[in-house]
């Protein structure tokens, strides 16, 4: 009896972690990109979709410089101001996030911000989302309206990376569109939080109150950004100066 329940009990041990994976997980969120998010202690990634990061640039419309990160970002927000989230968790991945499907008021979410075009569908993951990138694009709501980069792509990008969108790109375009909006100048107001890399390879986050602030240089090459608020800094795995 003590070899079936020894047994038993490893079953479970090794159950459990997909057991906790996939769960429901509710609440007004904390939202920090286009695709991630914390709701309470959880942080989540939205599934089959890659939206910018918030220091990532884009063109708009007009061929200008645009902040399309935090555009996707913002929109999100607003779309989803003051309502419940309710997210079915599908697994884990490498950086400690919950992969999730998330439904706010009876409507798919990834849906929403692959069709209004401030994400893409995720090909290498899923096809769910296809027809409404498609749409988005022919519609050229969102990012489709100007030109951008595929997120996926902007993470490792270089000069042959291919630029998508309804604007011909400018000469001056993949200049712009290679470049992070984690250099000189804060890409919103909102969000002038310093982050910066110290010695040790700790990443530490500065707020405009701190005594160091005016210090930190905000240079690409040194692995600086910008951050809009302090749970998304917390999020990237900084913390807060110490001074």
């Amino acid at each position: 009896m003590k070899s079936i329940a020894a047994l038993l009990l490893s079953f479970s041990v090794l159950l459990s972690p997909i057991a906790a994976h996939a769960a429901d997980v509710s609440g007004l969120p904390k939202i920090h990109d286009g695709d991630t998010l914390q709701i309470g202690h959880v942080k989540l990634r939205l599934a089959g979709i890659d939206a910018p990061s918030t220091d990532q640039l884009c063109l708009n419309d007009k061929g200008e410089r645009w902040t399309c990160g935090v555009a996707a970002r913002n929109a999100l927000i607003h779309y989803t101001d003051k309502k419940t989230w309710t997210c079915h968790v599908l697994r884990a991945n490498r950086h400690g996030r919950s992969i999730a499907k998330c439904i706010v008021d009876d409507e798919d979410i990834q849906q929403w911000m692959v069709k209004t075009g401030w994400a893409l569908s995720l090909p290498r993951i899923s096809h769910a989302y296809d027809a409404d990138q498609k749409a988005a694009r022919e519609a050229k709501a969102g990012m489709w309206a100007g030109a951008f980069i595929a997120p996926w792509d902007w993470r490792v990008r270089n000069k042959k990376t291919t630029i998508l969108g309804a604007v011909k790109p400018p000469p001056t375009a993949r200049r712009i569109l290679l470049a992070s909006a984690s250099g000189p100048v804060a890409p919103s107001p909102e969000c002038t939080i310093k982050g910066n890399v110290n010695r040790s390879g700790v990443c530490i986050y500065h707020k405009p109150t701190s005594r160091w602030y005016a210090q930190i240089k905000m240079k690409i090459s040194k692995g600086t950004r910008w951050f809009c608020s302090v749970e998304e800094a917390e999020a990237a795995g900084c913390r807060e100066t110490r001074r």
